[in-house]
């Protein structure tokens, strides 16, 4: 019976794991739970006509090496924004390609910030570390940052919100990205003007 036991367990755990991967509302949500904000993190991109773009209010707080950073502050400049975690296998994947659009666009006036989300504070610094990270993240490790984007949910870790210079949501992508994908979609937010 000890096995059994163990067995279930295990298969409780990677349910766990699963529903943290798909996002803060993965649990009490989904695509049939009449959630309609639910979208799969299929890397789907919304773009927000710039008429229907919102602002989200509050999203301050203290970045992974204890630096302050609010998203107030960046005004004027586009604002690429990707949620992750450590823990979360195609954060990792998409890592690169964000590091390489960062540098790429930082020359027009982009700004690249992370939300590490729900995470152990230490390995969220050793993927930095090992991914050669140069942009900061806000660390909300309870997932309070979160609900500071209700009108525009991430639903999903990784997702990215592309800010335009007005500090509006103009581009959400749920799940992981790449560099063909995002690339044109930070070039239209940039030449917006």
């Amino acid at each position: 019976m000890p096995g059994v036991k163990a067995a279930a367990a295990a298969v409780v755990a990677v349910c766990a794991l699963l529903a943290g991967c798909a996002g803060t509302t993965a649990s009490q949500g989904g695509p049939d739970s009449g959630d309609e904000r639910f979208i799969a993190g299929d890397g789907t991109a919304q773009v927000i006509a710039p008429a229907a773009r919102k602002t989200v209010a509050n999203v301050a707080g203290t970045t992974l090496d204890g630096e302050p950073l609010a998203l107030a502050d960046l005004r004027g400049k586009v604002v690429v924004m990707n949620f992750w975690a450590s823990w979360c296998a195609p954060c990792r994947g998409e890592a690169p390609t964000l590091q390489k659009l960062s540098q790429e666009h930082k020359s027009k006036g982009v700004e690249f910030v992370g939300v590490n989300f729900k995470d152990a504070k230490d390995q969220a610094l050793a993927m930095e570390r090992s991914f050669g990270i140069t942009y900061p993240s806000l660390f909300d490790g309870d997932g309070r940052l979160m609900l500071a984007f209700r009108d525009i949910p991430p639903n999903a870790v990784p997702s990215t919100l592309i800010f335009d210079r007005q500090g509006r949501v103009a581009v959400r992508v749920i799940g992981a990205t790449t560099y063909s994908k995002l690339n044109p979609l930070i070039n239209r937010v940039v030449a917006e003007g």
